[in-house]
C-alpha cells in the first residue's frame, strides 16, 4: 500500500528523512476508495478494527472487507434520504464502530463530515449546524444528546434529517442500525465530476479562538496522506498490529491516530468506547485486553495513569508511546519510563495540520522537547518581522510557501472566515500561531500559543465561547476567561467576573457554584470554570480591550510568592 504514495520508505537519519522524503498523491485520490477498499480487494479478512465497548468485555474485531461492506450500505441508506455530493452532515458517535462506518460512507459520497463531541449542548449545536449549512445530524440514543438535538432544530433550519445509532430510536428520527441493514452492501461509485477526490471538500472541524466563535477548518480529500508521517515515522505503527489513540471520535485527534495514517500503514485500529467517562483503572484494562503495539495519548491521560499501580497490569505487547495535545512536563516522561521502561515520543501539531514536530527515531528525545520538524512541511521560528530567529530566541512557528507550494496534511482554508485568513495566512506563508525555540542541537521546545486559548487535559476551550456564555447570567457585567495553570490538567479555566452593581448578588461561594452549574449547562461542560475570583474592574489596554496578558501574569505571580 505504502508504495501508492512513498517512492522510498526508509531512511538511514533524521538529516536524510528531512531531505529526501518525498510523497506521490495519486491522481483522483479518495481514501476510502484507494486505502479502505483497496485493502479490502487486497485482503477481505485483513483486520482493520479492534473494538472494545465500556463494558470491557469481548473485543469485536472488524476486517478491512467489514468496513467496506458495512460503508458500502451506509453510503447505500444516506443516498436513499437524499445526501449527496457537497452536503454537511455533522455526527456525535463517541467511539461506536459506526464512527468509521459513517466517516468512510460519507467519503464514498463526497459529503463533508463534521465529526463532533458528545459534549456539545443546543447552543453548540445551534452555532455549528447554522455556520456549516448542516443537512443531518447523526448521534448515539443518549437522552441528554437527543434532547440537545432535538431543542436546537427549531434555530437550524438547514438540518433535514436526523439519525440515531442504538437500539432506543424515538419517534420523527432515522434508526440508522436498521435501516442499514436493509441496504445492500454493493455501492455504485460516483463517476465523473460526481466523484469525490482531490481538492474537493471532505473534512470540517470546528476549533476555538480567542476572539470570537470557532472557526470552521476545512481539509479536503488529500488530507489523509500528510498522516503517513503521524503514522509511521512519529507513532511508528506497523503493518497488522493494534494501535490505540485516546481520543473521541468529535476532536481532530481523532483523524491524527484512529484512522488516516494508521489505515493507510495497513494497523489495526484498537478502540475503546468508555462511553465518555473516563477511569485510569479502566483504561489500563483496556490497553491490556486490547494487546496493543502502540499507545497515543495527551499528557493528562498519562498523568492519570502513573499514579496506579502499573506492576499490575501486563504491558508486553506495547514498543512504542507517544504524547500530544499539550506539552510534555518531563517528569511524566521519567515517570513512565521509570515504571514501564517505555519512551515516550512527543508530537506537535494543529487541528490545521498533520504532524509538524515530533520525535522521530533518529535522534534521542530530550525530555521536555517537542522533537524536530516534519519532512512533510518547510518551517521556521520567525520574529514578528518575519525573520528567523537564532538559537535560544522564542518567535512564531510558521509554515513557509504555504500557499504557493501547498503541503499535503495542511488544510485548505478556514471556511466562510476570510478575516481568520488574513490573520493567520496574510501571504504565502501560514503562521500557525504557536511559539516555540530552537536550541543548538536543532531541537525544538514548545511554548504556547500567542493567543489566550486554553488547553485543559487536552480539550482547545476559546475564552470567547466561555466568556459568552456567562454574559448571558444576571450577576455578570463583565468577565474575563483565562488559563489558570493546574498539576494534573495542565492548565484549567479561570474566570474573572465584574459583578453588576445594586442587584442583589453577591461574590462567594454560593454564586460560584451557581455560574460553575450555568455555564455547564448552557455549553460542553468541560469548557466551565474551575476557578472564578470577583473583581471591582478588569485590567484593559489603552484601546479599551481586556488585557487577559495581565490576569494570566498576576496569577503566575501570586503562584510563584506561594
Amino acid at each position: 500500500m505504502l508504495e501508492k504514495f512513498l517512492p522510498r520508505q526508509d531512511f538511514s537519519s533524521y538529516e536524510d528523512f528531512k531531505a529526501n522524503y518525498k510523497v506521490t498523491i495519486p491522481d483522483r485520490f479518495n481514501f476510502a476508495y484507494d486505502v479502505v477498499d483497496a485493502w479490502a480487494e487486497e485482503d477481505d479478512h485483513k483486520p482493520a478494527l479492534a473494538w472494545l465497548g465500556p463494558d470491557g468485555g469481548e473485543v469485536k474485531e472488524y476486517s478491512f472487507g467489514d468496513i467496506k461492506r458495512l460503508s458500502n450500505q451506509a453510503a447505500n441508506m444516506l443516498k436513499a434520504h437524499g445526501i449527496k455530493k457537497g452536503d454537511v452532515v455533522l455526527f456525535i458517535l463517541k467511539q461506536r464502530p459506526e464512527v468509521w462506518v459513517t466517516l468512510i460512507a460519507l467519503h464514498k459520497i463526497g459529503a463533508v463530515a463534521i465529526p463532533a463531541t458528545f459534549q456539545l449542548t443546543q447552543h453548540d449545536i445551534v452555532y455549528r449546524a447554522n455556520a456549516a449549512n448542516v443537512k443531518m445530524i447523526i448521534t448515539v440514543d443518549d437522552p441528554a444528546l437527543i434532547a440537545h438535538v432535538e431543542h436546537s432544530l427549531p434555530e437550524a433550519p438547514s438540518v433535514q434529517l436526523k439519525a440515531i445509532v442504538g437500539d432506543n430510536v424515538p419517534a420523527g428520527w432515522i434508526d440508522y442500525r436498521n435501516e442499514l441493514a436493509q441496504q445492500s452492501d454493493i455501492w455504485e461509485k460516483p463517476t465523473g465530476d460526481a466523484y469525490p477526490c482531490m481538492h474537493d471538500p471532505m473534512l470540517l472541524y470546528f476549533s476555538s479562538g480567542t476572539s470570537g466563535m470557532p472557526k470552521m477548518i476545512l481539509h479536503d480529500y488529500t488530507y489523509p496522506i500528510g498522516h503517513i508521517v503521524t503514522a509511521k515515522y512519529w507513532q511508528r505503527v506497523q503493518e497488522g498490529k493494534r494501535h490505540m489513540t485516546a481520543s473521541d471520535s468529535g476532536w481532530a485527534k481523532f483523524a491524527w491516530g484512529k484512522i488516516y495514517g494508521q489505515w493507510i500503514v495497513g494497523a489495526v485500529i484498537a478502540a475503546y468506547d468508555s462511553e465518555g467517562h473516563f477511569s485510569a483503572e479502566n483504561m489500563l484494562h483496556a490497553i491490556e485486553k486490547l494487546k496493543l503495539h502502540s499507545f497515543c495519548a495527551p499528557p493528562t491521560i498519562y498523568r492519570f495513569l502513573i499514579k496506579e499501580d502499573l506492576t499490575k497490569y501486563d504491558f508486553s505487547t506495547i514498543e512504542r508511546c507517544s504524547i500530544a495535545g499539550e506539552p510534555l512536563n518531563p517528569e511524566v516522561y521519567n515517570q513512565w519510563l521509570r515504571m514501564t521502561g517505555l519512551h515516550m515520543t512527543e508530537g506537535f501539531g494543529q487541528t490545521e495540520s498533520s504532524v509538524l514536530i515530533a520525535n522521530f527515531e533518529w535522534f534521542p528525545i530530550k525530555p521536555g522537547s517537542t522533537g524536530k520538524f516534519s519532512p512533510v512541511y518547510d518551517i521556521e521560528i520567525v520574529d514578528e518581522n518575519g525573520k528567523p530567529c537564532e538559537d535560544g530566541v522564542v518567535g512564531s512557528i510558521v509554515v513557509r510557501h504555504a500557499r504557493s507550494n501547498h503541503p499535503v496534511g495542511l488544510f485548505w482554508e478556514y471556511y466562510k472566515n476570510p478575516e481568520a485568513m488574513e490573520a493567520s495566512w496574510p501571504a504565502d506563508d501560514y503562521n500557525t500561531g504557536d511559539m516555540a525555540w530552537r536550541d543548538g542541537d536543532g531541537y525544538i521546545w514548545f511554548e504556547g500559543r500567542n493567543d489566550d486559548v486554553i488547553k485543559c487535559s487536552g480539550y482547545r476551550i476559546g475564552p470567547f465561547e466561555v466568556e459568552s456564555v456567562l454574559m448571558e447570567h444576571p450577576s455578570v457585567l463583565e468577565c474575563a476567561v483565562t488559563s489558570y495553570p493546574d498539576p494534573v490538567r495542565g492548565q484549567v479555566v479561570k474566570a474573572t467576573i465584574v459583578l453588576v452593581k445594586n442587584k442583589g448578588f453577591q461574590p462567594g461561594p454560593e454564586l460560584i457554584k451557581e455560574l460553575q452549574n450555568f455555564v455547564k449547562q448552557n455549553t460542553a461542560p468541560y469548557k466551565y470554570p474551575r476557578i472564578i475570583e470577583f473583581v471591582d474592574a478588569l485590567p484593559k489596554s489603552i484601546s479599551g480591550k481586556i488585557n487577559r496578558k495581565a490576569i494570566r501574569e498576576k496569577d503566575l505571580k501570586a503562584l510563584a510568592e506561594k
